[in-house]
């Protein structure tokens, strides 16, 4: 009787695959074995070809829920002879060559057996299965089985040993499988009682009730919890995490309450209720049923971010209130989030008023994920890639084709890493802002991990062409240390890649405009970019336009003061001095044009500067609190205007001069509206469809059908949304399908550009 032998690559462990294998091999009444080893899932049987054949289509075209296969094959081995059909132990003889498996939220059967009095879990806060738990922020080495993760110091006790054993159990080879009786165990930090694990639950509920802030050991970190409905608790959050106007996450105790609060598609609620449980953006009704203080939650904003309870934990603490709680990352502002718990013990006491660790540890920080859809067309824009959907990135087009282990650094701010190895591509969870220490140790601590999981170093890296970026400066330490290749790509044109990728638009014979717009990015010509207009074809980018420059003044200060660009752009306006000069003191006015006046000033081009300074002549944002605070409350009025008048069309007439946008008409006519009194929302409005009616002139002018946006200005949902509804019928559309749009995408696309030769 033939053998055969079955591959498969892809995100197959930790998601069930070998019992699932196993089932089906019962089901078909075949011999043979299943493993793991480093380079997938391996399969032998014997028997009939056409009965192995249809066994092996059964698994290719349903595979369990969470796996992803990439690539497959089944051929003919040697004859064996096998007496049943069996799991065996896996192997980790060859370097790993598969991909990592996310974190995932609690599966409805382990909060059904959650609640249920009669089941031996109930009640038990760590309770998971084969399809659900954490899994890449535990695993110290591949593959992934028990003893290479951070459970392998939990033995398990004599009810779920069996169930770990038994293949035809919910939870056979469930890495993370404990139970009350060989617990993963909390504890209060910084207190010298000690708790059992339903009065550490009930000090929880007790404490939100209270109004305290309470630290929280998640998957991926610490989370902040405080009740959304006390004002006092969420003044006093903000004071201690020196964050006085970024929004706050929630949670609900119950979709019911939600859902009477905001207004949500079906798509919206399809990614909420999901396995991932990202937080999403909803917009807020006009009347909330809930006591949610909405304007301490998102000032001046329409929308909340919320994320379904994804842990046992967090839905044991909902089901005892009544109320939605502020669920945050715990750290100080802009640092990367807590998840050691020495750290969180000396640290975070600053913060919270009860601290709950766990004995399980944490090897891979993550934030949550954010994501939200446009309020017309539901158009998908992940605000922050992180976990449950990273690192798994999925790449039907094959873009990347190498043989070598290939490292994209990434830029400065959003950061992430892109690392290429076994012909499997991974782009790391976002990282951050790398301007402080904290954060460039994380990004360092997260890369290393990959060498290390990966048993490699890279051949090829390729860095941002900004000097001082610290992801651009420890490539070349990389480089010299591992005496590698190294190459430098524009950021723009990285941001451009990564989308032409994503949407397989990496073909000779395609002419593709790239929009690309954001706040930063050194050009080629030693100036400031961010709103370009590039074309590809045939593997060379062009720059084709861009939004005419303005003084760039004030180094870092000029993103954070929304007043600077707009003083920079209304320098030679007579009619703006009286709108400009009420933003600055007489001091501070003397500063900055004497600033402006100097000769070889850096320029900029950037669109989202542009956004800044629009919001700051209508007396939005003056001064930022976070990094783009200012283009999101212009956004909210914009929306707040369209949603009322959603079939109005003015915009500002621009025309291009010398290949350029004439940004300097487009703000002398904003400013004309101001003196004549037309209402701020339809300024910035008629200011967002004048950038649509932009798009189409530079389209028309070089005859391009296939547009492409990438940058962090096309995470305003508004924005995209009017380009669907103004472009569509004329245009091919593309945006970004598994990134997000910001700088999270550059190690992408950087990698992207080096390898399938693009060049200027």
């Amino acid at each position: 009787m033939p053998s055969f032998h079955i591959h498969f690559h892809g995100q197959v462990q930790g998601v069930g695959f070998r019992p699932f294998v196993y089932k089906k091999a019962l089901k078909y009444k075949l011999r043979g074995w299943v493993n793991n080893t480093n380079t997938g899932v391996h399969i032998e049987v014997n028997g009939d070809f056409n009965l192995i054949n249809n066994f092996y289509n059964d698994i290719l075209t349903n595979p369990p829920e969470l796996a992803i296969i990439t690539k497959s094959a089944i051929y003919e081995i040697e004859q064996k002879k096998f007496d049943a059909f069996q799991i065996i132990h896996s192997e980790d003889t060859q370097k790993p060559n598969l991909l990592l498996t996310p974190d995932y939220g609690i599966c409805n059967d382990c909060l059904n057996e959650l609640f249920d009095e009669q089941n031996r879990r109930y009640q038990y806060p760590f309770i998971t299965c084969t399809n659900c738990g954490p899994r890449y922020s535990i695993i110290k080495k591949l593959p992934y089985d028990r003893e290479n993760t951070t459970m392998d110091k939990f033995t398990m006790c004599k009810i779920c040993a069996p169930e770990y054993n038994n293949p035809l159990d919910r939870r056979y080879y469930s890495q993370t499988n404990s139970c009350a009786a060989c617990a993963v165990e909390m504890s209060v930090l910084n207190s010298k009682k000690n708790y059992t694990q339903k009065e550490i639950i009930r000090l929880i509920q007790t404490s939100l009730t209270e109004g305290k802030i309470i630290a929280i050991k998640g998957i991926g970190g610490y989370l902040l919890m405080a009740d959304a409905t006390n004002r006092k608790t969420i003044e006093t959050l903000r004071h201690r995490k020196h964050r006085p106007f970024k929004p706050f996450a929630l949670m609900y105790p119950d979709d019911k309450l939600l859902f009477a609060d905001v207004y949500a598609c079906d798509d919206e609620k399809i990614s909420y209720q999901s396995i991932q449980a990202p937080i999403v953006l909803f917009r807020l009704k006009e009347k909330l049923k809930s006591r949610l203080q909405i304007d301490l939650i998102a000032p001046g904003l329409m929308q909340i971010g919320v994320m379904k309870a994804y842990t046992p934990l967090y839905h044991l603490i909902l089901k005892g209130i009544d109320f939605p709680v502020i669920a945050t990352s715990a750290n100080i502002s802009e640092s990367p989030i807590i998840y050691e718990d020495d750290k969180a013990a000396n640290e975070l006491n600053k913060i919270a008023d009860l601290i709950i660790a766990n004995n399980r540890e944490i090897v891979v920080p993550q934030d949550d994920s954010v994501l939200r859809f446009s309020p017309l067309y539901h158009q998908k824009i992940i605000i922050r890639r992180s976990r449950s959907l990273s690192p798994t990135f999925i790449d039907p087009y094959k873009n990347i084709q190498s043989n070598k282990t290939l490292l994209g650094m990434g830029a400065g701010l959003k950061s992430s890493f892109c690392f290429h190895t076994q012909n499997n591509t991974y782009v790391s969870q976002y990282l951050g802002n790398l301007t402080s220490y904290e954060s460039q140790e994380s990004f360092e601590k997260v890369l290393g991990h990959y060498f290390k999981l990966f048993e490699t170093k890279p051949d090829v890296i390729v860095a941002d062409k900004h000097p001082q970026y610290f992801s651009t400066q420890l490539g070349k330490e990389l480089s010299d240390k591992f005496d590698t290749e190294l190459h430098q790509v524009q950021h723009h044109k990285a941001h451009f890649a990564a989308m032409l990728a994503e949407n397989g638009l990496i073909v000779p014979e395609k002419n593709i405009l790239g929009i690309v717009w954001d706040g930063v990015g050194l050009g080629e010509d030693g100036n400031i970019w961010g709103g370009e207009f590039f074309s590809y074809q045939n593997h060379k980018i062009q720059r084709l336009s861009y939004f005419a420059y303005f003084p760039h003044i004030a180094l870092d200060k000029f993103a954070m003061e929304p007043r600077l660009p707009a003083l920079s752009l209304c320098r030679q306006i007579n009619k703006a001095n009286k709108i400009i000069s009420g933003k600055f003191t007489n001091n501070e006015l003397k500063i900055y044009q004497k600033l402006l006046n100097k000769s070889g000033n850096i320029q900029t081009s950037s669109v989202g500067r542009l956004f800044d300074a629009v919001a700051a002549l209508l007396d939005i944002k003056n001064i930022n609190s976070f990094e783009g605070e200012a283009a999101m409350l212009l956004e909210n009025k914009a929306l707040n205007f369209y949603l009322k008048n959603k079939n109005y069309q003015k915009y500002y007439s621009i025309e291009l001069q010398n290949e350029q946008v004439n940004t300097s008409t487009l703000i002398k006519k904003i400013i004309d509206d101001l003196v004549n009194k037309v209402k701020i929302d339809e300024i910035a409005l008629k200011f967002h469809l004048s950038l649509i009616e932009i798009i189409k002139l530079v389209a028309e002018k070089y005859q391009i059908e296939d547009l492409a946006f990438s940058g962090g200005v096309f995470q305003n949902a508004l924005l995209v949304d009017l380009i669907l509804k103004n472009l569509s019928k004329d245009y091919n559309l593309h945006f970004h399908k598994q990134l997000s749009p910001n700088d999270e995408n550059i190690s992408y696309g950087q990698l992207v550009y080096i390898n399938n030769n693009i060049s200027i």
